[in-house]
């Protein structure tokens, strides 16, 4: 894609809340100068709409439609409790999700934790906030417990707040995801970069194939200055016939 207000090219990539791009983002400005890298962000529920008709790729929460997009799985978050600072959980180093039974678990509508089907799982809040922000003020004013990625918790961060290592709550992955019918060179050197290729890899890539070289012509016969073909060595001149020996 180009910008009309610049000449350069734009590289439009979708990061959704918590994922941080700071070190990818130098990387390409090293490997792509002339290419401008325009990290957008958008909200984990409305991500992969906006990748289906607007961007390049996208840093997005996984699993993704796998018939419209293609995925490449970077890492997966630790999941976390927000909880009040004088909370009875925030006394333990780790959590499990058994330690949550008593409390009120918040679900925002744009939740990425996924407790279908988790043994034990606390009750759900019959009101569900908007947006994880509400949930976290919610926890704030002690209405329940927040379950999260770690680093959507650090990005609520509040000195009232904190949070606790839940080792058996469900995960949330982040992957490098892209539409599948817009595949291009500048998508294949994002993944080289979340993949800590070097600049000089060509993994992946297709190269042109090198030219034909030119066959080796044979080199003509030297011919001495006198017009005469070489005696070979060892051998006796043609004109020059072996002295008969004495009988």
């Amino acid at each position: 894609m180009t910008d009309p207000e610049d000449a350069r090219p734009v590289f439009r990539l979708l990061a959704v809340p918590g994922v941080t791009v700071d070190k990818w983002a130098r990387v390409w400005s090293e490997r792509r100068p002339k290419v401008e890298l325009r990290v957008e962000p958008a909200e984990a529920a409305e991500a992969a709409a906006l990748l289906a008709v607007e961007a390049d790729a996208g840093l997005l929460r996984t699993p993704v439609d796998q018939d419209v997009f293609h995925a490449i799985p970077l890492y997966t978050e630790v999941t976390v409790v927000v909880v009040q600072r004088d909370h009875l959980l925030s006394a333990a180093d780790e959590l499990t999700v058994a330690d949550l039974a008593d409390e009120m678990l918040l679900s925002p509508l744009d939740d990425v934790i996924d407790w279908t089907g988790v043994p034990g799982a606390p009750a759900v809040l019959d009101h569900r906030p908007d947006t994880t922000a509400d949930a976290v003020e919610l926890v704030a004013a002690g209405v329940g417990v927040l379950v999260v990625p770690q680093s959507l918790a650090r990005a609520h961060h509040r000195r009232d707040l904190t949070y606790r290592v839940v080792t058996d709550a469900p995960t949330s992955s982040i992957g490098l995801v892209w539409a599948r019918d817009r595949y291009t060179d500048l998508v294949e050197e994002m993944i080289g970069i979340v993949r800590g290729r070097t600049a000089n890899s060509t993994r992946g890539r297709t190269q042109p194939e090198p030219p034909a070289r030119p066959a080796a012509k044979a080199a003509p016969r030297a011919t001495p200055p006198s017009g005469r073909t070489p005696t070979r060595r060892g051998g006796p001149s043609p004109r020059t016939s072996p002295k008969r020996r004495g009988r």
